[in-house]
């Protein structure tokens, strides 16, 4: 509640004038979906029907697969699969009524790729964009539009502590690429969700990533699927390069571990 506090004092700084109302209510997305839909029916008995919808409620845990705690995975999904269900749908009714509407899933770079030290965070990441491409189908005809956020590695808190337990693999993938500043990202998502596009993407990687993984994914545009398709070929290519790049990082990291290992057994 502190902290819902402070970011609305900090978002209040920047109102045009006394009529915008910034109202901050604390709940847990991912647990009871009946409270999800009584706090949403609160906020739009004082504020009024929800124009866009951002589902950013996420957390992370990296490892080893055997490593991770087996409640970690269920925890997971709750808060970054769920915790975009339950206040999707609890607009979604009101959004078809009015036959307009904008709703956001913040995904991530690894629900476009898995990578080593993500398995209980990608999945999680990944059922978003299903979500997502059903969901579209079904509210397309309303005035209703989808976007998926695909960001990558961006600096927030939460970075901040994924950080510091990743695995070594995991980190020296990681810095393969830069990290985004959250003012970057945040504008990127806004304006592909005002417009409507399905997919959001930050970067030249951002963008490459997304047109390999496009597969049957709604576009917005005859010129968004002919980029697609003109690009397919060469992006795969420079991905496979990636991919290889990866596996070595990981085989170095394995093959380190052992001679240190192997090292101690003989001391």
């Amino acid at each position: 509640q502190n902290k819902l506090l402070q970011t609305k004092k900090e978002i209040e700084k920047y109102s045009v004038n006394d009529k915008q109302v910034v109202l901050c209510i604390s709940v847990d997305v991912s647990k009871d979906y009946e409270q999800v839909e009584n706090v949403l029916k609160q906020a739009q008995e004082k504020l009024g029907p929800v124009d866009m919808l951002v589902n950013c409620a996420g957390t992370s845990v990296t490892g080893k697969f055997e490593d991770i705690e087996v409640n970690s995975f269920e925890r997971l999904m709750a808060v970054n699969y769920l915790g975009s269900v339950y206040p999707s749908r609890a607009v979604i009714a009101t959004m078809k009524e009015r036959r307009m509407g904008r709703i956001v899933f913040v995904s991530s770079q690894a629900g476009q790729l898995g990578l080593f030290g993500y398995t209980a965070y990608s999945p999680t990441k990944f059922a978003l964009r299903g979500l997502a491409e059903a969901l579209q189908m079904e509210v397309k005809p309303y005035n209703i539009y989808i976007t998926v956020a695909y960001p990558p590695d961006t600096d927030t808190p939460g970075f901040a502590e994924e950080s510091k337990t990743k695995p070594l693999e995991t980190k020296l993938i990681s810095e393969t690429s830069s990290v985004c500043q959250a003012e970057q990202v945040a504008r990127v998502i806004v304006k592909d969700a005002i417009q409507g596009n399905f997919n959001s993407s930050v970067g030249s990687d951002g963008y490459m990533l997304s047109i390999l993984t496009s597969g049957m994914s709604p576009v917005t545009s005859i010129t968004e699927g002919l980029q697609q398709v003109v690009c397919m070929g060469i992006f795969r290519i420079i991905g496979l390069f990636y991919l290889g790049s990866f596996d070595s990082i990981v085989r170095r990291c394995m093959m380190q571990r052992e001679k240190s290992e192997s090292a101690d057994k003989t001391e």
